[in-house]
């Protein structure tokens, strides 16, 4: 019934709309490519002058705009291409596929460039920030390594928990609330070698979009953002090959036709290789820690009307101390997609999407194996249907199966002592659907609402235990402490059998009202429902922890967001700023009883309670597109709380029941970065990052137990780790542009962390050995770090 309704509100929604648009208009679409390389462009922008009109690009370059039968002049720009300017009389469907070619003023030899930086004031789309590939290479790293979720952590909004942290953290969110997607594939760990660098090789990616809030209808299953990315589609002009070699990695990535305008293949690997050098210790020389990871893709054109688009990755890390202790992890994505142009409004795209992402553990002096993980298996077919200038309807359909394996314990060896042991696997099913409206009331008001319905089945088979009075975790009330409940029970679900099922309608809504072309405010609504749970009791995610679906005891986390904001471009589009204030509400935020074990838990509900979080706060950015020297100045000032209340009046919760600093809450959160053009061959780039210290939890007292000094620890995050600042900078020097040169290249040096500051990754305390006093100990990843990187294309 729930399905059924949902279905009816799109019909109604679609073919009510479409057809009150009778008047005699025109359709001009086609798709928009890179002349050189043939690539599709995300974003361009197509303007017809005369009546205002305009729309940009999908993620597959098509574009479509309905229009009164007339004279016009249309208009297509891109940063970083020449603008096309083309007169055209439209007095029956045309189609225009465009080719752009290169600005001749464009100093680097990158093919996909910047898209427009000025922000879209008429737009209602907000709380989003894109980044093109061009940007992030102009910026300093750690290590010489271009890393797309560093980038991220110089927007507002977005922190993470320190140097070497895996994942990152908006607006006050957990790193397990962001969808990532990577060609509409989950990635369920986006971090190699434990959060130094990003599974993301900068060659191989096309776009990225972080939404923030404001997040369309076509999105779900998690709380707080989507990183969306796509991989370029590969040459089909040519073949070509760009790589790079740094100080620990190197990359290198091959692209060109199998048939010349029609098909092309992309494939890019990276390495490292820095466990080497590990060699060179005696103490280190049986240790390992590195990666490795592979990107393809194949891209045809059947027909005007039809692609097909084969993508994939496949990505490790290894670390190892001897042949003791072996930890194998990484992600494996495959997507098949086929693009279909019904006619000249209506888009579709179909997607059937593999996602596996494994744990494996090898502990040889035990004599065991352990492995872990999650499989999906996603189907989604999308349509957008481009009705008028001033209207565009998105709808679709997704379905997901889940299998988790939340831990297989096997035997590595003969009299290992250890006996096969699998914890009880887990299975989910989650249907959606969706419907999304952009639509343009008056002049100066455009507003974009939608309604995704989503369900969530538990599925068997499984075993689950019944408890007394259905609660898992007891109150000793002598002892005000939580603790495991004991079952008196069980009852098994056979395969297939709905354990538990939820259905959720998540609205969305934003809006924008200019004043002129360059100012105008904006609000956004939305709802987000996440159904799966990333057990972890650290500040970052690790490896080592695991998904789990939402069931009868662990309920789906429901985020509501209001945001509003004002936006302004100044000066020709030279300078633009960006104002946001937000405030975020989240039910059913898992916390964690005092003690609670998660690793290997076969009935981890009786370590966990439901909370809530919330989370709120001001957002400044403030950008210079143009010019040799351009960057932009970001600034959160923000706070992100837990709370985890008592179930009944004789409980007193988590701290007391009151509100808490999360793991995330970050006041402060300054972030510059510029970069300087200084001619064709030397370019110069710095960041500069401040931020308030983690929150943490230290001792606030101390107790005598068998001769040892034992600490006593008060509140959680009632504390927190020093302020968090460092300078980068980097400079880049290019081969002068000679196009009867076919190899050009370029060295990038860089210094993070230009003035050594030893920034706390954490501080533990311990007993002196030699006074028995406790002390404080300071754990810090880096110093000041060199490096250099030589890039090539050919």
């Amino acid at each position: 019934m729930f399905l059924k309704k949902s279905i009816a509100i799109v019909i109604l929604t679609f073919f009510g709309i479409s057809n009150s648009f009778s008047q005699e208009k025109f359709t001009i679409s086609g798709t928009i490519k890179d002349a050189k390389s043939n690539e599709t462009l995300i974003g361009v922008n197509v303007f017809i002058a005369q009546i205002r009109a305009s729309v940009t690009t999908n993620e597959y370059g098509f574009y479509s705009l309905t229009i009164p039968k007339g004279d016009y002049t249309l208009q297509i720009s891109y940063v970083g291409f020449q603008t096309f300017e083309e007169n055209i009389s439209l007095n029956e469907n045309k189609k225009m596929n465009i080719s752009l070619s290169e600005s001749s003023q464009q100093l680097s030899e990158i093919v996909v460039t910047e898209t427009k930086k000025a922000t879209n004031t008429r737009a209602a789309e907000m709380s989003v920030n894109k980044l093109s590939i061009a940007t992030i290479k102009k910026m300093p790293v750690v290590l010489g390594e271009v890393d797309v979720l560093k980038s991220l952590l110089l927007l507002p909004g977005v922190t993470n928990a320190g140097e070497g942290a895996s994942g990152f953290n908006v607006r006050g969110g957990g790193a397990d609330q962001n969808l990532i997607l990577l060609d509409e594939a989950i990635i369920f760990n986006s971090s190699h070698l434990f959060g130094f660098f990003s599974v993301f090789n900068p060659d191989a990616i096309k776009d990225l979009k972080l939404y923030k809030g404001g997040i369309p209808a076509r999105f779900g299953g998690r709380a707080s953002s989507v990183l969306e990315i796509y991989q370029k589609d590969g040459n089909s002009n040519k073949f070509s090959m760009n790589g790079g070699i740094g100080l620990i990695s190197s990359r290198i990535l091959a692209e060109g036709p199998i048939v010349k305008e029609k098909g092309s293949f992309l494939v890019g690997g990276r390495a490292s290789y820095a466990h080497l050098f590990l060699k060179l210790s005696e103490k280190q020389k049986n240790n390992t820690a590195y990666f490795y990871d592979l990107n393809t893709k194949l891209s045809y054109k059947v027909s005007d009307n039809n692609n097909l688009y084969l993508s994939g990755y496949f990505g490790r890390d290894v670390f190892g101390i001897g042949k003791q202790f072996v930890n194998t992890y990484g992600n494996s994505t495959l997507n098949l997609r086929w693009n279909h142009l019904f006619n000249e409004k209506l888009f579709s795209n179909l997607s059937l999407i593999y996602s596996d992402y494994y744990y494996g553990l090898n502990i040889d002096s035990v004599g065991f194996n352990w492995d872990s993980g999650i499989k999906n298996y996603n189907i989604k077919y999308d349509f957008k249907n481009y009705v008028s200038d001033k209207l565009k309807i998105n709808f679709g359909v997704n379905a997901i199966y889940y299998d988790f394996n939340p831990g297989t314990l096997t035997p590595s060896k003969p009299g290992s002592g250890i006996n096969f042991d699998q914890l009880d696997r887990k299975y989910a099913f989650e249907p959606s659907l969706y419907f999304d409206v952009d639509h343009k009331i008056l002049e100066n008001l455009t507003i974009a609402y939608g309604l995704r319905s989503s369900m969530f089945y538990r599925l068997g088979k499984s075993t689950i235990n019944i408890y007394e009075n259905d609660q898992p975790v007891t109150y000793n009330s002598d002892l005000k402490i939580y603790q495991k409940a004991t079952p008196i029970g069980t009852k098994l679900y056979g395969k297939g059998d709905a354990i538990k099922t939820f259905e959720n309608l998540e609205p969305r809504f934003s809006a924008s009202y200019s004043f002129t072309d360059d100012k105008s405010v904006k609000i956004s609504y939305n709802r987000m429902t996440q159904y799966l749970q990333l057990l972890s009791n650290t500040s970052s995610p690790t490896p080592l922890d695991v998904w789990t679906p939402s069931d009868n005891f662990i309920n789906p986390q429901i985020a509501d967001q209001v945001a509003a904001g004002y936006f302004v471009n100044f000066s020709d589009d030279k300078y633009s700023i960006e104002v946001e204030s937000f405030y975020k509400k989240i039910k059913n935020r898992i916390d964690y009883i005092d003690g609670a074990n998660l690793i290997a838990n076969k009935a981890i509900e009786q370590v966990i309670l439901n909370g809530e979080m919330r989370s709120y706060g001001l957002e400044l950015l403030l950008r210079k597109n143009k010019g040799d020297l351009s960057g932009w100045i970001s600034y959160t000032l923000s706070k992100s709380e837990q709370r985890t209340p008592g179930r009944n009046a004789n409980e007193i919760g988590i701290n007391n029941g009151n509100w808490y600093n999360s793991a995330y809450d970050k006041l402060h959160n300054l972030a510059v970065t510029s970069s300087y053009q200084l001619n064709d061959k030397w370019s110069f780039g710095a960041n500069f990052i401040l931020q308030t210290g983690q929150p943490t939890t230290y001792p606030n007292g101390q107790y005598t137990y068998l001769g040892l000094n034992i600490p006593s620890y008060g509140l959680r995050n009632e504390n927190r780790l020093p302020v968090f600042h460092h300078l980068d900078i980097s400079a880049t020097l290019s081969s002068r542009k000679n196009k009867n040169r076919k190899w050009q290249s370029e060295w990038v040096f860089g210094i993070y962390n230009i003035y050594n500051r030893k920034n706390a990754a954490s501080i533990n305390f311990q007993q002196n050995i030699d006074t028995g006093n406790n002390e404080a100990v300071k754990t810090s990843i880096f110093g000041i770090v060199p490096s250099a990187t030589y890039n090539f294309k050919f």
